[in-house]
């Protein structure tokens, strides 16, 4: 195989089997390390090389990261123990993230059967798995304020002979107006999280501002016996069932059925009834599929898709619209449209005071892409709809 990083005379199917024959060769050779760092690490070899653990010799030596190395030295000393870790991490079924998750719950007596559960499963897949292995108890619901961050104090300056201050600079150099300013908000030090607990709770974690501490206290007093809890949730599901309503036209009390519903050509949206079975019928899923049948995975960021498009006289009845994620919409837009002019109309939308490109098909216009129908429409006023 080429060792050339010059991969642009590739077509699209030879970068993806490259692609996947460097990843098994990294996993096989990511595997032999880790059993090589197991091995110097057993016989304690670091020392004879003058260091006093393996880590700093995997870091001063190895030139890995800390992260790197930690990862790589606690997989080796499971591995020792398991050896069915190694070849877990050649064939791909794990990963060295996932060996951290699951390294302090592996007992002779469940590993064979908890590897098994842990095949080809994400970080997150891998810490919900533990969190029904080993439950933790509830959070209790709380507010508290976080902690000022502290300012280094200003040191004056000195003059060399007699220790005298000298601000004038400073002064200069600052405006006086500037000085009195106030600092900005400190940046956030971690993400919000959100932890398993056990099989079905979690531990979610974020920084609120005091105006939200403020609306969450008003809230708690218009529902009496409520915790935080109880109210987070009364607040995201009232939310999320008016979006899903408009967005989806979910409802528990239709107005109209999927037979009266105005499905004719000529007119932009779909009818709630239309968009109510199509989201049943797809199971809220994106639609696309690869050649050999492989469906994507997508649940969030989904759009209604014409596979006749509105400019070509397509309706909107369910057997013409379907679902597909925003990603696969632009996806096959580049297909059809070239990424020149995808590129040019994502590159300006949005921009206020710029004309928005416009590459709205003429009614009858011949469309067609590797034999499945994909019509995009792209207006000015609207974006592109599938």
């Amino acid at each position: 195989m080429s060792t050339t990083h010059d991969l642009s005379p590739l077509s699209d199917d030879e970068l993806i089997v490259r692609l996947s024959e460097v990843l098994k060769q990294s996993r096989r050779v990511e595997s032999v390390l880790v059993g090589h760092i197991a091995e110097v690490d057993a016989r304690r070899l670091f020392a004879r090389e003058a260091f006093p653990s393996m880590f700093r010799f995997c870091t001063d030596v190895l030139f890995l990261s800390e992260a790197e190395a930690y990862r790589r030295i606690n997989a080796a000393r499971l591995s020792r123990k398991y050896p069915l870790l190694l070849k877990m991490l050649a064939d791909g079924r794990l990963h060295l993230c996932g060996i951290g998750v699951l390294s302090k719950h592996l007992t002779e007596a469940n590993y064979e059967e908890l590897l098994a559960k842990a095949t080809h499963k994400t970080k997150r897949q891998l810490e919900e798995l533990v969190a029904e292995l080993a439950p933790k108890p509830d959070v209790a619901p709380s507010i508290r304020k976080r902690p000022e961050r502290k300012t280094k104090p200003e040191t004056p300056n000195t003059t060399s002979a007699g220790g005298s201050t000298n601000s004038s600079s400073s002064e200069k150099a600052e405006p006086p107006e500037q000085r009195s300013a106030p600092k900005a908000p400190a940046v956030p030090e971690k993400r919000p999280t959100i932890e398993p607990l056990s099989e079905a709770r979690f531990k979610v974690e974020f920084t609120a501002s005091a105006i939200l501490r403020d609306k969450l206290e008003r809230l708690e007093a218009l529902i009496p016996g409520s915790d935080l809890a109880s109210i987070i949730d009364a607040a995201v599901s009232e939310k999320l069932e008016r979006l899903e309503a408009k967005r989806f036209g979910k409802t528990d009390r239709p107005r109209k059925d999927i037979e009266d519903a105005d499905t004719s050509p000529g007119k932009r949206g779909i009818a709630a009834p239309v968009k109510r079975a199509v989201w049943v019928r797809d199971g809220g899923q994106c639609t696309y599929r690869t050649s050999d049948g492989r469906r994507c995975p997508e649940r969030h960021r989904l759009e209604y898709h014409h596979d006749d498009a509105y400019g070509f006289g397509g309706d909107r009845g369910m057997e013409n619209i379907r679902l597909l994620c925003k990603a696969h919409n632009l996806y096959m837009a580049r297909m059809d449209f070239g990424k020149e002019k995808m590129d040019a109309y994502r590159g300006s939308a949005g921009r206020v005071g710029e004309p928005q490109p416009s590459f709205e098909l003429c009614p009858g216009t011949p469309w067609r892409s590797s034999g499945v129908v994909f019509a995009t429409n792209i207006r000015k006023t609207g974006g592109y709809h599938g």
